[in-house]
Parts: structure tokens; C-alpha cells; sequence
């Protein structure tokens, strides 16, 4: 390459976004060697294309990747990079995990305050309705209070909900020993998928409120805490008690129903009811699976996206699912066919943005 294409260490080091001292730092750690160095001045120069693994090199340490890690990574095939990666994401997890737990050792030794208690629950049945709620978590990081699970514990119940305003879920379940008032509080749901594991293994779980969060703490004497979220979690009850009544209602297998789904690979799946039967078909009813059914009221045809319907139905518990159906812009709820613990409502897709959709693809 000419020189006059080479780029100075400083415009080099502009345009990855990089300092010119780690610059070198790379250069002498063998990372990334200059494409030229002047023999007078010992001036470094980059050539353009050398950009490209300069941001890469980056990237790796903006995730706290060693140097030698780097180089393996850089030397590696795309396979290999991608593995490589992964386990070092993996190791960092652990590391944040045990960090956690430690953090938690010490707070005990200081004598923080472990909240009152509020339930206590065996642990396999709070993770498993952990996991099935937090399906119905949102990710907009501007409406915070969605990413979050909502516990609310009475004397007889702890019930659990989340939503992400596309869709909304539910589950009750019936706590060993009750606290001695009502509590709710919005936990985070990243915290919550970190302790799951340890939630599970645990025969049984005491849930301890304190102003800011929850502690989840077992018999053995581990304790998990998990964040509250501030903010207001919005009026589900209202919502649920708003629903007009379902004009068809259909019972139908879980497992070929969540087949059924599986099958299609349209972002948008159609749902059509009637006498006996439910069918699984993209927008245009070009790909359809038809399943036997028992459908109770008028026929009926809605529109779903694939990451709404399938997770409200890989969730529900039972070998059969009900779906209770309404207007065409209604919510869908679905449920056990014969266990109303778990409820999850989906929003149908608007009609307008589907037929968008498909006749951009025509």
C-alpha cells in the first residue's frame, strides 16, 4: 500500500474509538501491529482496512476479555470465535453470580435487616410459576416496570403477574404459611432469572420484603435478593374485570397445538375457529394445520404474532389449553382447561400492520 494511504495513530485511533496509548499497548502486546512505522520518528501508521480488527479488539475488552483470550479469539475460525466467546460469557455470569452470593454473605455479617416476612412457598412450584410469568415480561427500557414481575401475597394466595402490553400473565399459587399482612411489590425480572436455579432446588423458600427489594431465603440458610422496581405496575385487575365476555370458547391439545405453531414460520400466524376444529395458518392460509377441537360459539379468525400466542400457550399448565375468544381486537385469553392458576392474555396483531407486512413481501 502507498504511504499516503496509511493513516496517522491518531486519526487511527478516532476512528475505532480506541486511544492511541492502547494503540500501542496492542502493537506491543501483538494484537495489532502497525502497517508502517517510521524508522526516523518511530511514528506509527494504520492502514484503513485495519479498522475492521482494531473495533473488534474493542469490543472483546469492553466485555473484560484478557488479551490472550483476544488472540485466540482473532487467530480463530468463525466457529471457533463464536465459542470462544460464549465461554467467556459464561465465565463472566459465574463470576457475576458468585459476586452476588458474596455480596449477600456480607450484608448478612453486617447485620442489615432481612425484612419481614411474607409467604413461604415450596420452591419448585414459586420457580415454575417464576418461569411461566416472566414469558410475559417487557423489554422496553423506557417503561422499566414492565421488565418486572408483580407478587402480591394475601393470606391465602401469592399470585404473580407480568406484562408487556402486547400480552399479559398471571398464576396463583397457595403459600405453605401466609405473612400477616398484604404485601405487593414489582421485582425485578433480570433478578429473578438469576436466583431461579437456586429457587428450585430449595424445598422450601421464605420471601422477605425489605424496602427495596426481596429476599428469597432457604432452609439452609442461603438467601437470594432481588430488586423492587419504583415505579407503578399498571392496574391488571382492571383490566382482567374490563374484558367483555368470550364469545367462543375451544379446548384443544397443548402439545399439537404448540406443534401446530411451531410448524408455521410466518412472524404472523392465523387462528380460525370452527364447528370441531382449530386450524394454524400464515396471514394468506397458504400453510395450514387443522387440529380437532371443542369449540363452544360462533366461528371465528384472529391474528396473532408468533412471539405473542406461542409462549401463552407453551406456558399454560395441562395436557389442554381453553381459549376463550372475543371480538376480532379483543384479548384472547388462555388458560387450563381444567386448572385456572395460570392465565395469560394476547393481543391480537393489528390487521392493518399484518397486511403491511405481507404485501411488502408480494
Amino acid at each position: 500500500m502507498p504511504e499516503s494511504d496509511l493513516i496517522t495513530i491518531g486519526a487511527f485511533a478516532r476512528s475505532c474509538g480506541i486511544t492511541a496509548s492502547a494503540l500501542r499497548f496492542y502493537d506491543d502486546s501483538g494484537l495489532l501491529a502497525p502497517a508502517g512505522v517510521d524508522e526516523s520518528t518511530g511514528y506509527r501508521y494504520y492502514a484503513p482496512e485495519q479498522v475492521a480488527r482494531a473495533v473488534t479488539i474493542r469490543r472483546l475488552r469492553d466485555i473484560d476479555m484478557p488479551l490472550d483470550g483476544i488472540g485466540r479469539v482473532l487467530a480463530a475460525d468463525a466457529y471457533d470465535a463464536v465459542r470462544l466467546i460464549d465461554e467467556h460469557m459464561a465465565r463472566l455470569v459465574e463470576r457475576t453470580q458468585q459476586a452476588r452470593r458474596t455480596a449477600e454473605v456480607v450484608k448478612a455479617a453486617l447485620g442489615e435487616s432481612s425484612g419481614w416476612p411474607v409467604a413461604t412457598v415450596r420452591g419448585p412450584v414459586l420457580a415454575a410459576a417464576v418461569e411461566q410469568i416472566l414469558a410475559a415480561t417487557g423489554t422496553d427500557p423506557d417503561l422499566p416496570v414492565l421488565t418486572g414481575v408483580r407478587f402480591e401475597t394475601t393470606a391465602e394466595s401469592l399470585t404473580l403477574t407480568a406484562t408487556d402490553r402486547y400480552r399479559l400473565s398471571t398464576r396463583t399459587v397457595v403459600p405453605e404459611q401466609a405473612g400477616s399482612a398484604d404485601w405487593a411489590a414489582t421485582v425485578d425480572g433480570g433478578d429473578l432469572s438469576t436466583v431461579l436455579q437456586e429457587i428450585r432446588r430449595a424445598h422450601l423458600v421464605d420471601l422477605e420484603a425489605g424496602e427495596h427489594s426481596v429476599r428469597f431465603r432457604s432452609a439452609d440458610g442461603g438467601v437470594r435478593t432481588c430488586r423492587t422496581l419504583p415505579e407503578p405496575f399498571p392496574d391488571h385487575r382492571a383490566l382482567l374485570a374490563s374484558l367483555p365476555a368470550a364469545q367462543t370458547h375451544v379446548v384443544v391439545s397443548k402439545h399439537e397445538l404448540t406443534i401446530a405453531l411451531e410448524r408455521q414460520r410466518a412472524r404472523y400466524l392465523r387462528i380460525t375457529v370452527s364447528p370441531g376444529s382449530l386450524a394454524v395458518s400464515d396471514p394468506a392460509a397458504e400453510s395450514v394445520t387443522e387440529l380437532s377441537a371443542q369449540v363452544t360459539g360462533p366461528p371465528g379468525d384472529l391474528v396473532f404474532g408468533f412471539t405473542i400466542l406461542h409462549p401463552a400457550v407453551a406456558t399454560a399448565i395441562g395436557p389442554d389449553v381453553r381459549l376463550d375468544i372475543g371480538g376480532p381486537r379483543d384479548p384472547m385469553v388462555v388458560r387450563s382447561a381444567d386448572n385456572g392458576d395460570l392465565t395469560t392474555l394476547a393481543m391480537p396483531a393489528d390487521p392493518t400492520v399484518v397486511d403491511a407486512e405481507n404485501g411488502s413481501r408480494n
